[in-house]
């Protein structure tokens, strides 16, 4: 189509400004994750070790965040890590494999955090509604109600996100008020029954099992965090981006660390019972912490925090929906992936096809089991994303001296080493930590063996012939 192809070389507009792109990391950040991983924080580490948890997902997204920014100010275009990885390891040269590659697992990772936070949006559904929890079909045992609502819920984001910029920030202020208010009633009603900070005593435990339970809350808290990155995919669309994005990601990472730290404050004392209840479900875990507010203020606010949980958990779908949508357009715009996801809207100026391939297949994710999803997005992200990253910075910086670089991390490779010691640390002292490696490993195989076919289809890197 004539028009597709003329709209696939149309430019983003550059509209986002500091406050709107802290906005959009922060509504990434606190989404449905620390209402249910509290309790789970609290039985993987024990009472006294599960602040540290907190406090140790802070360094290492503080850590990690600076990377991003040196990055992200250097390169702001759409698409974020492909540009990263594809510029430091060169386009021409193992760049457009490692890019490639980190295509590759977002086509698996994004979809299935989008997917996974829509399903516990609708997991809190059933607690107003129970019989959301049932089998429609009886010969489809597996499917329930909430499958359907979860999916419905990814297509409404979908249908949100299918406007102009300047529409999309609008509407993420007003989700991002109700992420505020979740937030303050739960540190609110956490002190309100207890003055908070008074931690029960907890039996001392072998040195092993110490650093392995602080390992597991550790990997639920980085989790919680992550998200401080997402403006940098939104790169081609920031305004003054050498100043905006290392101010956002910085900035971002200390609003949403000194919130969890106060949440994990307020909400500890009224948690005594966490342990027992870290493998129970979504709605049982929601209603810890919406118990919270049910016994300080009542039945209605009660209902009225779980409500707020509920409008997170929406809003974290939205931003991360928004951001990734732009990784697959950014890598078809460079000929590096489906052709057809390059187009831009000719009227609203967003990568529509890519937004809503994205969101649909997101959508088919909803009907999945997603027990084990944030342990494989986070091991899967730190060996194909990460720590790719975190080399690279190092290598951009002994390559490439003479690059502009607007935004220096301070005590540099202080940030880097720190990035990678604190994601080791969560490889290494792991419970079962070869089943999520082995995922990471299958998604690093397939993708390569299927970058190799089309390199040697297309004459690239490393099939390329010399000029």
């Amino acid at each position: 189509m004539p028009l597709a192809s003329s709209n696939s070389a149309a430019p983003l507009q550059r509209r986002i400004g500091l406050r709107s792109a802290v906005a959009f990391n922060m509504l990434e950040m606190i989404g449905v994750g620390p209402f249910i991983t509290l309790p789970l924080v609290i039985a993987a580490a024990g009472y006294r070790l599960s602040m540290w948890a907190w406090v140790l997902g802070a360094v290492i997204a503080v850590a990690d965040g600076l990377v991003w920014a040196e990055l992200g100010a250097a390169f702001p275009r759409a698409g974020g890590s492909y540009a990263f990885l594809r510029e430091i390891y060169g386009p021409e040269r193992a760049g457009n494999w490692l890019s490639f590659l980190y295509v590759w697992q977002v086509s698996f990772t994004a979809p299935l955090a989008i997917a996974s936070g829509c399903i516990g949006l609708a997991s809190f559904l059933a607690w107003f509604w129970p019989g959301l929890d049932q089998a429609p079909f009886a010969a489809l045992p597996a499917l329930h109600g909430s499958n359907f609502a979860a999916a419905a819920a990814c297509l409404l984001v979908t249908a949100l996100l299918y406007r102009n910029l300047s529409s999309i920030t609008r509407l993420a202020w007003v989700l991002f008020a109700g992420v505020l208010a979740a937030i303050a009633g739960v540190i609110v009603s956490g002190f309100a029954i207890s003055g908070g900070g008074q931690m029960p005593a907890s039996p001392a435990v072998p040195l092993s099992l110490t650093l392995g339970g602080l390992a597991q809350a550790t990997l639920l808290t980085t989790y919680c965090y992550w998200g401080y990155y997402n403006i940098c995919f939104l790169g081609g669309e920031v305004k003054r981006p050498e100043r905006t994005i290392p101010r956002a990601i910085l900035l971002s990472v200390l609003f949403v660390s000194a919130f969890y730290v106060a949440m994990n404050l307020a909400a500890l004392p009224s948690m005594r019972d966490a342990a027992s209840h870290a493998s129970a479900g979504a709605a049982v875990r929601l209603q810890l912490v919406a118990d919270i507010a049910r016994s300080a203020f009542g039945s209605v606010a009660g209902r009225l925090m779980a409500a707020l949980i509920i409008w997170t958990a929406f809003a974290s779908v939205f931003s991360l929906l928004l951001g990734y949508s732009r990784v697959p357009y950014a890598a078809a715009r460079d000929g590096n992936y489906f052709q057809f996801l390059a187009a831009v809207h000719p009227k609203h100026n967003i990568p529509h096809r890519s937004l809503v391939a994205l969101g649909v297949v997101a959508a088919c994710f909803c009907f999945f089991s997603l027990a084990q999803v944030i342990t494989m997005l986070v091991i899967t992200r730190i060996l194909l994303q990460f720590f790719p990253q975190q080399v690279g910075v190092m290598l951009l910086r002994a390559q490439r001296p003479e690059l502009a670089r607007p935004f220096k991390m301070p005590l540099y490779p202080l940030a880097p080493l720190v990035a990678m010691g604190g994601f080791v640390f969560l490889l290494v002292n792991r419970r079962h930590a070869l089943g999520s490696l082995a995922v990471a490993a299958a998604i690093a195989v397939s993708g390569t063996l299927i970058y190799l076919i089309r390199a040697r289809r297309l004459g690239q890197w490393p099939f390329a012939r010399a000029s």
